[in-house]
C-alpha cells in the first residue's frame, strides 16, 4: 500500500476528538486508508443495503462495537444516524470512536455542523499526489504522464490505462451520484457542461457563455457547478481581494481536482496528443496548484489559495496566504526558462512590495534555483509551506 501523507495527521486527531471524518471524491482511497489506519475497528458501509437500514431502523444497535471503534463507510446515506453519535460521543468522549467517510461533500458535512460541531476532526482526502508516487514503482518520469494519467489510486494499483478507466468513472458520477444530489432531466446536457468545463480550465467561469453552449439557464449552470464542487470534481479559485490600487477582476477561476479526469472529457488519449493540445498549459497549471492543495489537506490544513488579475491582464497564476505572508507563484508548461516568464512576477512586486524570497516561478523543467525576481522550481519540487 501507498504511504498517504494525511495518515500522521489523522492518527494524531483521533487521539484527541471522539469523530473523524474524511471526506473526498469517489474512489480517492477513503475506505482504504481508514481500515489500514484503524484495522481493529468494526467495519460499516451504508451504501450496503441491508446496513442501511439497520443504520435507519435500529441505529443504537448497529453502532455497537468492540473496545476498539468503529469505521461508517458513506455516512451521509442514513442522517438520522449523526444524531445517535453525538449522543454516543457526547456520553463516552471516547477518542477516536467513530470515523466516517463520505464522497457526498455537501450532505455529509451538512450532518455534521448540525449534529457534530466541536466533536469532529474533519479531512480531505484527494486521490495520491505526485510526491507519494515519487519513490515507488509508479512515480512518472515527466508531468505530463501525470496529468493524462491522474491519480486515481485504482489507476496504479490495478495498472488500468486511464481510457479505459475514466469513461465508467464518468458515467457512474453522473448517472448515480449527481441523481442521489439533485435530480438532473437531462443527462446529455449535464455531460455536455462538464466537458465545457474541462475546456475551460484556468480560465474565469462565464456562467453565461457555458449556459448558451449547454442550452441551459444560468441557475442551472450555478446549481451543476455547484454539484461539481460536492463531488469533489473541480474547484474554483478566487480571485485575490486586494486590489493594491488597481482595478481587479473579481470572477473565480476554475479548475478540476483530477487532471486525468479532464483529460479524459478533452478526448486526450496520449501524451503526445497532450503536448499539441491547446489545453497542455492549463492543464500543467492545474496540475500544479491541485498538488499545493493536496500538500495542505494532508497537513489538514485548510489552504487559502488565490489568482490575481487586473483589468490591464496583469497577473499572478497563484497566490498562497499562508502564516500572515502571500507568496506569489507564476506557473509555465514550458521545460526552459525564459525572461517574460518573469513578467507578472516583476508587475506584482512593484505594485505590492512583496520581497522576492516569497515570489516564485514554476515550470516544466528540472532546474531549482534562485534569482532575482524569484526562486525557480521544477515541477517535482514544487514549494512548500509551513
Amino acid at each position: 500500500m501507498i504511504y498517504r501523507a494525511i495518515s500522521e495527521k489523522i492518527k494524531a486527531l483521533a487521539a484527541k476528538f471522539p469523530v473523524v471524518s474524511l471526506t473526498g471524491p469517489r474512489q480517492s482511497g477513503k475506505t482504504t486508508l481508514v481500515r489500514e489506519l484503524f484495522p481493529d475497528y468494526k467495519y460499516i458501509n451504508l451504501e450496503h443495503p441491508d446496513y442501511r437500514l439497520a443504520a435507519q431502523q435500529a441505529p443504537q444497535e448497529l453502532l455497537r462495537h468492540g473496545a476498539k471503534g468503529i469505521i461508517i463507510d458513506e455516512a451521509q446515506y442514513a442522517p438520522d444516524i449523526f444524531s445517535y453519535i453525538q449522543l454516543a460521543a457526547d456520553e463516552r468522549n471516547i477518542p477516536g470512536e467513530f470515523i466516517l467517510t463520505g464522497s457526498q461533500h455537501f450532505l455529509f458535512i451538512e450532518k455534521i455542523t448540525q449534529s457534530l460541531a466541536g466533536r469532529v476532526a474533519l479531512f480531505n482526502l484527494l486521490p495520491f499526489s505526485a510526491s507519494e508516487l515519487s519513490g515507488t514503482p509508479y512515480q512518472q518520469k515527466a508531468p505530463l504522464d501525470y496529468i493524462l494519467k491522474g491519480f486515481f489510486p485504482r489507476l496504479y494499483d490495478k495498472d488500468i490505462a486511464p481510457s479505459d478507466y475514466f469513461p465508467a468513472y464518468i458515467q457512474t458520477y453522473v448517472e448515480r451520484d449527481v441523481r442521489q444530489i439533485v435530480n438532473v432531466a437531462d443527462l446529455d446536457a449535464f455531460q455536455t457542461f462538464l466537458r465545457l468545463c474541462a475546456g475551460r480550465i484556468g480560465q474565469l467561469f462565464n456562467q453565461t457563455e457555458i449556459g448558451k453552449l449547454a442550452g441551459v439557464d444560468q441557475k442551472t449552470i450555478t446549481r451543476w457547478l455547484s454539484i461539481l464542487k460536492t463531488g469533489f470534481q473541480v474547484f474554483t479559485l478566487p480571485p485575490y481581494f486586494q486590489n493594491f490600487d488597481k482595478r481587479i477582476v473579481k470572477t473565480p477561476k476554475l479548475y478540476f481536482y483530477d487532471t486525468g479526469l479532464a483529460c479524459s472529457l478533452l478526448s486526450i488519449r496520449s501524451t503526445d496528443e497532450l503536448s499539441l493540445h491547446f489545453a497542455r498549459g492549463p492543464l500543467f497549471e492545474n496540475f500544479v496548484i491541485a498538488e499545493i492543495m493536496k500538500n495542505f489537506f494532508n497537513r489538514g490544513i485548510r489552504p487559502n489559495l488565490y489568482f490575481w488579475r487586473d483589468h490591464s491582464g496583469n497577473e499572478i497564476d497563484l497566490l498562497v496566504e499562508e502564516g500572515g505572508q502571500l507568496f506569489p507563484l507564476e506557473i509555465k508548461a514550458g521545460q526552459t526558462i525564459k525572461s517574460d516568464y518573469f513578467k507578472g512576477l516583476r508587475y506584482f512586486a512593484q505594485i505590492s512590495g512583496i520581497p522576492a524570497e516569497n515570489a516564485g516561478l514554476i515550470y516544466a523543467g528540472d532546474l531549482n534555483i534562485p534569482t532575482a525576481e524569484g526562486r525557480v522550481h521544477s515541477w517535482d519540487q514544487l514549494p512548500q509551506f509551513s
